[in-house]
């Protein structure tokens, strides 16, 4: 009984697979490039997934030691957070690095510091973005092409009024790469507008952090 029910899942399987291939094979050369396109579009995705977790750019255990950092300078333990500091193991570690190079400075001074390094790490949470742009703008217009490349295959067909195989086929692929090339940039939107919202997100969590470390680390005002 269970043997029969995993051949059934198998066959099941293997029809699947065949339906999917039969529908990609129809889209012509231009399933190709659109492929290539669909392989770099999960591969942006899945770097930006990493390269943008919070273990990269605001662990939260540093977080908590970064608010602590004033108490551990009053006690004169902050020597393993400033060793953490110098691991650069995370935006944040990278940035408050930063400032604590700086310490004892005014805070403009602490401040421009900061700003000129935040430009570079910005620049890296950024990296990846401009692959998923390029494929949300490649991609339909390879489908687009696709579907303009069947149409010529039926006009053709119509001319001499007797290949119905070949206007079938026209029609086919006009139809195949338009969903395909469509299919690829959706995701690729969605997941643009997420990493653009959650860069937004890291952005103004560190400068909240970074604030508050630079205040615990200017040097203090003689007249206040």
């Amino acid at each position: 009984m269970l043997e029969s029910s995993s051949l059934t899942l198998a066959a099941a399987n293997l029809t699947g697979i065949n339906i999917v291939w039969e529908f990609l094979e129809k889209g012509g050369v231009f399933m190709i490039p659109l492929g290539i396109t669909s392989i770099a579009g999960m591969m942006a995705i899945l770097y930006k997934l990493l390269s943008l977790s919070n273990s990269r750019v605001i662990p939260a255990a540093l977080v908590r030691e970064v608010g602590q950092f004033p108490q551990r300078i009053v006690a004169d333990k902050a020597e393993p957070i400033l060793k953490e500091f110098e691991k650069g193991a995370s935006t944040l570690a990278r940035l408050s690095a930063v400032v604590v190079k700086h310490r004892g400075k005014p805070r403009a001074e602490i401040t421009h510091a900061v700003e000129s390094a935040a430009r570079e790490e910005t620049f890296h949470l950024h990296a990846g973005i401009a692959v998923l742009d390029t494929i949300i703008t490649i991609a339909p217009l390879l489908g687009l092409l696709g579907t303009a490349s069947g149409l010529v295959r039926i006009f053709q067909g119509l001319g001499d009024n007797s290949d119905h195989l070949a206007i079938a086929r026209g029609i086919s692929e006009a139809l195949t790469t338009t969903i395909v090339g469509l299919a690829i940039a959706v995701p690729c939107v969605v997941a643009h507008g997420y990493f653009i919202r959650r860069i937004e997100m890291l952005t103004a969590r560190l400068e909240s952090l970074l604030a508050d470390l630079a205040s615990a680390c200017e040097k203090p005002n003689p007249n206040a």
